[in-house]
């Protein structure tokens, strides 16, 4: 357990890590725009997010909204708790990247529709009247890593519509229901349109008394599960329909059914 609790943030400055100013923890949960994701989301060109673009500093809905629009790349540096009127709608090849512990979002989250190349780390969502992040419309190439998500009407991870190729790593979930849905419908028409896709990996996240869907999949082939922490879950990965699921080094603790 003691290395999935270093999940937690980090100050970043200038878009990297700064070791004189990290919040306790161990090396290797500091963030850098050189990092890569493992797991899906790191084949077929893998995911850089805005590297090598832009840097903008939002402190305010109104600079956020700006900066996420559009299909430039862009590494966006979230400075403090940015309250917000509804979803935020996220353009490719966008980082997302919070600047130390209290960086984040509350009253929205983001919302991913037929985008790729999209990396989101070290941020806080709460609160939100809908999911914390919502994946759809055939998106690819997302990697949201080292958040922290919780109290979200709906679902806290949701991806689905043909989504695929995507790595959620290092995040803690909690105080939460339904956690993360992967897949949305057993229709047929959406599960043609999910077949072949839907390939996430989901890696060292802590699912913190979160109640179901860790993830519940259905119509996806091969999800990866691995080295995860389950905490006073009602269930723990559901494989429903036409599902494949590996899982694999978890740990379970107090999971009614793991």
């Amino acid at each position: 357990m003691t290395a999935l609790m270093g999940t937690g943030f980090v100050t970043v400055v200038d878009g990297s890590a700064n070791d004189d100013t990290t919040t306790g923890e161990e090396a290797g949960s500091r963030l850098s725009l050189d990092d890569q994701p493992i797991g899906w989301a790191s084949i077929l060109g893998g995911t850089t997010g805005g590297r090598n673009g832009r840097k903008i500093t939002a402190a305010d809905a109104k600079t956020l909204l700006g900066a996420v629009k559009g299909d430039d790349p862009c590494v966006v540096l979230v400075s403090g708790m940015i309250q917000l009127d509804d979803k935020v709608q996220v353009g490719s090849n966008k980082t997302i990247l919070g600047v130390g512990a209290g960086a984040g979002l509350r009253g929205g989250g983001l919302n991913f529709k037929g985008v790729h190349n999209v990396i989101v780390r070290n941020l806080t969502i709460r609160d939100t009247p809908d999911d914390a992040i919502n994946i759809e419309r055939a998106s690819h190439h997302i990697w949201i890593d080292h958040c922290d998500l919780s109290n979200c009407h709906d679902g806290l991870i949701d991806i689905k519509a043909g989504s695929d190729l995507i790595t959620v790593s290092w995040n803690h979930l909690h105080d939460h229901g339904k956690t993360c849905l992967l897949g949305h419908s057993d229709k047929a028409a959406a599960v043609a349109t999910d077949k072949g896709k839907l390939r996430v990996t989901y890696h060292h996240n802590l699912f913190d008394g979160t109640q179901t869907r860790h993830p519940r999949v259905r119509a996806a082939e091969t999800v990866q599960v691995f080295n995860n922490y389950f905490r006073s879950n009602q269930y723990g990965v559901a494989s429903t329909m036409d599902a494949g699921v590996l899982v694999e080094g978890n740990y379970f603790e107090d999971v009614a059914q793991p």
